[in-house]
């Protein structure tokens, strides 16, 4: 059977992404393997064994097109609204926190935030398959 390890996006500048990743999902770094050409930033905290892979391709100064084919990656946490909250408190700009209740029964409560590459990111409450 395959395990899930990690999710690759390539950022322009490794220090802002790290700040983000940590200060919004506890993610830290926990190896950085550096190259001639690139280095490879794995962050990951104690919720999960996947870790988010960063790739920053030296001398690179313009932002990646992310196209029409990237959709988003997903985090979940216990309290979405404290999370929301604070985010938006320290300027992150959070988009609005949605009840997600296609047939009438939240099964659903999240919201939305870019990093700052433009990446989306779903941040979920957790609960039922979003655990």
């Amino acid at each position: 059977m395959a395990k899930y390890i990690h999710s690759m996006i390539r950022v322009l500048d490794e220090a802002r992404s790290v700040d983000f990743y940590q200060r919004c999902f506890g993610l830290k770094v926990a190896d950085r393997l550096d190259f001639p050409d690139f280095t490879l930033v794995y962050l990951s905290n104690g919720e999960s064994e996947a870790e988010l892979e960063l790739t920053i391709n030296k001398g690179r100064t313009e932002p990646y097109d992310l196209g029409d084919g990237y959709g988003h990656v997903a985090f979940s946490v216990e309290d979405v609204d404290a999370l929301h909250g604070r985010l938006e408190a320290e300027g992150f700009a959070p988009r609005k926190l949605v009840d997600f209740a296609p047939a009438g029964e939240v099964i659903a409560r999240f919201f939305f935030i870019a990093d700052p590459d433009g990446y989306q990111i779903e941040v979920l409450r957790r609960g039922g398959r979003f655990r």
